[in-house]
């Protein structure tokens, strides 16, 4: 057992899974940053460079509060068509997007930062295109029903890959623990440079 405290600074169940799935021993702490005006205080960077963005301000919030864990922070942005989307904020707003979606292709940028003693120490960001088939309206509403409000409203391209949702894609290029929201092996090879976990 390592000495060294672990915060992840998100409220993602995903992301939470994929730590406990691969042996991490970790505390979860909100990050509690305004997401929407950082976002709209950096309106010309790329959706790769928001994610990281983002990613860092989360680790930074959190190693302020307690500068003598090791925090992680982790964001995800979507970019689609020339621009960035955000979690749908209604049903209704989740088929108009899956209906523009469907039988193209979009990317998604996952991101990750590590920081101690109010510093970040390290970032990364991993895409992965997501190419969905042109799936049918009945099969559209089918999925809206089995998945649920809460389920694709918590997502940002409301689906989630785990479940039903892979059965929007025909093709899906990249790595899995991306798509899920989080760069993981890069995140653990980090983590074993900085003595969190077992190298």
């Amino acid at each position: 057992m390592s000495g060294e405290r672990l915060i992840l600074a998100s409220r993602s169940s995903a992301r939470r899974a994929m730590l406990t799935g691969a042996g991490v021993t970790f505390s979860t702490e909100d990050a509690g940053v305004d997401e929407d005006a950082i976002k709209a205080s950096l309106p010309d960077h790329a959706p790769d460079q928001l994610a990281l963005n983002l990613a860092r301000a989360k680790a930074l919030a959190v190693s302020r509060r307690d500068p003598e864990a090791w925090v992680l922070g982790s964001d995800q942005t979507l970019a689609f068509d020339g621009g960035l989307m955000s979690k749908a904020a209604s049903l209704e707003e989740a088929r108009t997007r899956l209906s523009a979606m469907r039988g193209r292709t979009h990317a998604l940028h996952s991101a990750a930062a590590l920081a101690r003693d109010g510093t970040v120490v390290w970032s990364d960001v991993d895409t992965a295109r997501m190419s969905m088939r042109a799936f049918s309206d009945a099969f559209l509403e089918t999925y809206l029903q089995s998945e649920g409000e809460v389920a694709l409203l918590a997502c940002v391209g409301s689906y989630r890959l785990e479940g039903m949702g892979a059965q929007l894609f025909d093709r899906v290029e990249g790595d899995y623990f991306t798509v899920l929201g989080m760069p993981l092996w890069p995140v653990l090879a980090e983590l074993r440079r900085a003595g969190v976990i077992e190298t």
